[in-house]
């Protein structure tokens, strides 16, 4: 059983950084990929950053450049530097990670960017 447990969330103005992280449970958290993913009112859940258990990433482009993901696998931890946040970043973050088929998510965090 995995559980996932993001911190790191708040009130933020635009222009400014937050630093996102997602503690894991369970074995074997090396071997797989982990992401981020974001869900802002009225709009369908996205992919924002992704990165392989070689540590190889992934961005979606409304946050390449100002977005970087990484992973501490001695500490099953898996973080979100987010920098020159938008209001357009406000959004509910959630990590996720797909384990032998089957997907968890933490229960998410609130970022919120003021304008």
């Amino acid at each position: 059983q995995v559980q996932l447990v993001e911190s790191g969330g708040g009130l933020v103005q635009a222009g400014g950084s937050l630093r996102l992280s997602c503690a894991a449970s369970g074995s074997s958290f090396s071997i797989y990929a982990l992401n981020w993913f974001r869900q802002a009112p009225g709009k369908q859940r996205e992919l924002v950053a992704t990165i392989a258990s070689s540590g190889s990433t992934y961005y979606s482009d409304s946050v390449k450049g100002r977005f970087t993901i990484s992973r501490d696998n001695a500490k099953n931890m898996v973080d979100l530097q987010m920098n020159s946040l938008k209001s357009e970043d406000t959004a509910v973050y959630y990590c996720h990670m797909i384990s032998r088929g089957i997907e968890y998510w933490g229960q998410g965090t609130q970022v919120t960017v003021s304008s």
